[in-house]
């Protein structure tokens, strides 16, 4: 995310050079990366929040090739061992870590070992909804929430008889740090409250006034941007405050964490009573809707803009924000460091130089920004944007951060979850002997003949919307072309994080999950997927795991 210095080359040097060896054509670029969300027990990741007024429901190595992936002279390739074993390292855990090509079932393996997916048996417009993580840092910097509320009275809304009409708020997040884990965490804890508390009041104040009349669409978004203002506000101001109070430096650490590191985020919040979705993104996350047209090809719709130092807009708001200053964004960034224009965290493109000065002199920190004059400089205030999604036309939504969009368009991500619909059931109905038959049904019954993805592009633009193209596209000499597309997972997310990383050519799959941490970080990114499922059912349950499409595992705690 900062500007980073050039990185030391990876060389594996037990190679003959005689052997042959495959170029995957990858080229090293500078950049920086993001954390692990922390875990629980396997079961639905839509867990409890209280809140005064809202009622809350329960839903819920043998056999190893002797290959080896080689980064020299800013070219990687794959080449065959001299030896017979693996090349292997000490680490500082007294163990060792071998540095050996993993094998297609191996990196099959890695991709999956994150993954979650939930059948969603509420009747109430959402199926289903997948995620996977894949991280490049150590410990992963990106996270990700996800939170169901039932609303009762007083935030019910009542119909003309004078029954109450409950309502599901749905949310998800992904969050995509920056310098840390810390800020991301401290999101995935607790943004969605901060939100929801806003979303209440606001709903209690408009019920008030009638019990027919729900808030305003505008009233709604200042709510969810006053829920994302005040948790920011805690974790930069506030936190100066207790670390003050408690005058040590541990609780220093532990107060100013997250504010010293930094994360964008992307929040989405369904309510089931009006079928509106709307997302809330700080920072370059992305949301994309695929809709289904009437001749069976999907159309993506970009649900967010990426604010960056280098997008139009933000560009223009930042120089009216701070008249005078030439570099407020350079080359790109924010001050010619940060590259994200809206984050949490960040204090040392918030803080005043007086408040920077004395959390150097009294805890620990860095100086000032040489450019500093005029903070703040980053807000964490999201643009807000609003759909209105049909179930009954099989909507679906990806969330993800900015590490998939770094090697898939809007059009091929759509395309690969609607080729992936194809070939995989969605919905609690669904069962593994019939594989095609929910998009069957949405596509009347006819299936593709041909393997291209079933999407709509449009013609004379490059269908960003304002967004930044891949740009691990021209790294990895990828060729444009539809042949390259698998579908090998359950997992819908998964699917997607296969495809980014190579899909069809496993040597480029294999080798990009090879590389360790943290060299891997130049060549991808932490990764975090969500999708979302909509669609018609009758209420049947709540939310439950669906254990085809998930890990075996019992999650681990962050650290």
């Amino acid at each position: 995310r900062s500007s980073l210095g050039r990185l030391n080359t990876i060389r594996v040097t037990a190679i003959n050079a005689n052997r042959p060896q495959k170029h995957i054509g990858l080229r090293s670029v500078s950049s920086l990366g993001k954390n692990h969300g922390s875990s629980q027990t396997f079961k639905s990741s839509m867990y409890l929040r209280q809140f005064s007024a809202a009622a809350i429901v329960s839903i819920v190595a043998s056999g190893r090739g002797q290959r080896s992936p080689v980064v020299e002279d800013d070219r990687f390739f794959v080449q065959e061992l001299a030896s017979s074993g693996p090349i292997v390292k000490a680490t500082e855990v007294q163990s060792t870590s071998p540095h050996a090509m993993l094998t297609p079932e191996e990196a099959t393996q890695k991709l999956r070992n994150l993954q979650e997916s939930y059948l969603v048996l509420r009747g109430r417009g959402v199926l289903r909804y997948d995620i996977v993580q894949l991280p490049s840092n150590n410990p992963i910097e990106d996270d990700h929430a996800e939170k169901l509320i039932q609303t009762s009275p007083p935030i019910a809304l009542h119909d003309q008889a004078g029954s109450s009409t409950t309502s599901d708020w749905m949310f998800w997040s992904v969050f995509d740090g920056h310098g840390g884990w810390t800020t991301s965490a401290k999101l995935r804890q607790v943004l969605t409250s901060y939100v929801a508390r806003e979303l209440n009041a606001t709903y209690k104040a408009s019920i008030t006034t009638s019990p027919l009349v729900t808030p305003s669409a505008a009233s709604v978004d200042a709510a969810i941007k006053q829920g994302f203002l005040k948790c920011d506000h805690d974790i930069v101001h506030e936190s100066v405050i207790k670390a003050q109070k408690a005058n040590t430096k541990s609780a220093a650490a532990d107060f100013l964490g997250p504010a010293l590191s930094g994360s964008c985020a992307l929040l989405s919040f369904y309510d089931s009573r009006s079928k509106d979705f709307r997302v809330a993104c700080t920072g370059d996350s992305r949301a994309v809707l695929g809709r289904l047209n009437p001749n069976g090809t999907w159309t993506a719709q970009p649900l967010s803009e990426d604010q960056t130092g280098g997008t139009p807009s933000e560009m223009a708001r930042l120089r009216s924000e701070h008249p005078g200053e030439p570099n407020v964004v350079s080359h790109g960034r924010i001050l010619g460091n940060l590259e994200p224009s809206r984050a949490f965290g960040d204090a040392h493109y918030k803080w005043a130089r007086d408040i920077q000065d004395m959390v150097k002199k009294s805890w620990f920190g860095r100086s000032p920004l040489a450019l500093l004059k005029t903070p703040p400089y980053v807000t964490a205030e999201p643009v807000v944007t609003t759909t209105r999604v049909m179930p009954g036309k099989g909507d679906f939504v990806v969330l993800a951060t900015d590490g998939l969009w770094e090697m898939l368009t809007n059009e091929e991500v759509v395309g690969l979850v609607g080729r992936w619909l194809e070939e995989n059931p969605v919905g609690p109905k669904a069962t593994s002997s019939t594989p095609s038959s929910w998009a069957q049904s949405l596509l009347g019954g006819k299936a593709r003949p041909d393997t291209s993805l079933p999407v709509h592009r449009l013609q004379g633009v490059n269908g960003q919307s304002g967004q930044r193209n891949p740009i691990r596209r021209q790294q990895w000499d990828i060729r444009a072309g539809d042949e390259r597309f698998v579908v090998e997972d359950k997992n819908a997310a998964t699917h997607l994080v296969r495809n980014a990383l190579g899909g069809r050519d496993r040597d480029m799959v294999c080798g990009l999950l090879t590389l360790p941490s943290p060299y891997s970080r130049r060549y991808r990114d932490d990764l975090t997927v969500e999708v979302i499922f909509f669609g018609e059912a009758e209420a049947c349950g709540d939310v439950v795991p669906n254990v085809e499409a998930s890990a075996p595992r019992t999650a681990r705690p962050k650290l």
